[in-house]
């Protein structure tokens, strides 16, 4: 499938997340001109059939995601700052709902995989928006995360995390079961914008013995910055935070602070020839029943981060 000349496919999402296992498979796909393109996946052969494309927004649509308990549901996130649903059985020329609650750009939308009638948003507003479906009036949380929201992922067995990609303002988890949805964990060591972020689905085998110390990483306090403008950090090291694996393009420095607040420099030569096995050996390190591995990659550095969050 061609998008078209000047026009880039921005987002993608599978029909899959609850489906039966007799229905077909298709993929919702939002691109640069506003427009939402319907496929579905010929499981005989490797082709897609373009099943339906309509206008969705009068600029770029960041972002399409399927209802994951209704395969017919479709939401979709513009620049226009519009936040639409879709009933795919239905004509495409009118939305089944249009919530302009976020003041920004829509970036990120994710149906929740555990939790029926329940979606999550992000804009550019810097604001992560939790939904009730059967009530889009008003959201039922709203926290603001000091960063543009490119991307959100539901834990896949913990119904009550929600991980953030936040550009400026790193990675974080939200408990979106607590009161005002609060920020519980943040990742700022990529020095860079925040765009990629997801949860590990297999739950990694845990050795005490190998299990290294943990690095003494910090939050970084919401909206604090320096004279110059530079981001500044609250002595609260997150030791539930530890550095599992980095795949650089180039040898890559990290700067950490010390119990102190003083900077220590920490670099890792992992060099472009590190393989699949290695990655493996330190991945099985990690992981007892309340462990969690998180990937995560940013816009400039080129680099892929892959970290255990572990619950106190």
């Amino acid at each position: 499938m061609e998008v078209g000349d000047d026009c880039l496919a921005l987002s993608l999402d599978w029909s899959t997340g609850k489906r039966e296992s007799n229905s077909t498979v298709k993929i919702i796909c939002s691109d640069s001109k506003g427009r939402l393109s319907l496929l579905q996946v010929e499981e005989s052969s490797p082709s897609l059939d373009m099943l339906c494309q309509w206008d969705a927004h009068g600029y770029e649509a960041w972002i399409a995601a399927f209802n994951y308990w209704n395969s017919k549901m479709v939401y979709s996130g513009g620049d226009d700052c519009l936040l639409r649903g879709w009933d795919i059985r239905c004509s495409p020329d009118y939305p089944i709902f249009t919530s302009k609650r976020h003041s920004m750009g829509v970036c990120s939308i994710q149906s929740h995989p555990l939790r029926e009638n329940v979606l999550a948003t992000g804009s550019y507003d810097e604001h992560v928006l939790i939904w009730d479906l059967r009530q889009m009036r008003q959201p039922l949380s709203d926290t603001h995360v000091q960063g543009g929201v490119w991307r959100l992922k539901w834990h896949p067995t913990e119904s009550a995390l929600l991980l953030a990609a936040c550009m400026h303002s790193g990675f974080h988890i939200l408990d979106t079961v607590s009161d005002g949805c609060p920020i519980i964990s943040s990742y700022v060591l990529h020095n860079s914008l925040a765009y990629g972020a997801d949860w590990s689905t297999l739950s990694p085998l845990y050795n005490s013995s190998t299990s290294p110390e943990p690095s003494s990483l910090y939050t970084k306090e919401a909206g604090t910055t320096s004279s110059d403008g530079a981001s500044t950090h609250i002595d609260q090291p997150l030791e539930n935070l530890k550095i599992s694996y980095e795949s650089p393009t180039s040898c890559f420095d990290i700067d950490l602070e010390d119990e102190h607040g003083e900077n220590s420099r920490e670099t890792d030569h992992v060099t472009k020839d590190v393989d699949n096995k290695t990655l493996a050996e330190s991945l099985a390190k990690y992981g007892p029943a309340n462990t969690s591995l998180v990937a995560t990659c940013s816009f400039y550095d080129h680099v892929l981060h892959v970290w255990r969050w572990q619950r106190t």
